[in-house]
């Protein structure tokens, strides 16, 4: 776990990754927040609430008795709000930036090509 964030947040950016990457898939089941607690090392009701957040938001979904599930169309809401987030953290920022440099929309992209050539 990483310091400085709450351990709830960073439980359900795991499962958001995980969703993302396919290793949960729509209709799959999650792992329980007590399997959640004992893999990561936490208290139950941190990994409960971790899970909540995603229920609330409409990722995951209860099915009574049997677990929690993730939602259709969970993995492509959830692409759309983290481009959402990239661009206002990383591009936004970047524009701004080049901008105050003097470098132009062509000249940008071809630095972002020749890093990409140099990866």
């Amino acid at each position: 776990m990483e310091e400085g964030r709450p351990i709830f947040l960073q439980i359900a950016e795991l499962l958001e990754n995980s969703i993302l990457d396919g290793t949960l898939a729509e209709e799959g089941q999650v792992p329980s927040t007590n399997e959640l607690a004992a893999f990561h090392r936490i208290n139950p009701a941190t990994a409960a609430k971790g899970v909540n957040k995603l229920v609330d938001d409409g990722t995951l979904y209860k099915r009574r008795g049997i677990g929690m599930f993730v939602s259709p169309g969970a993995r492509a809401k959830l692409r759309g709000r983290r481009r959402d987030e990239f661009a206002q953290q990383y591009v936004q920022p970047l524009l701004t930036e080049a901008r105050k440099l003097g470098i132009g929309p062509a000249e940008l992209k071809q630095m972002i090509d020749t890093s990409e050539e140099h990866r």
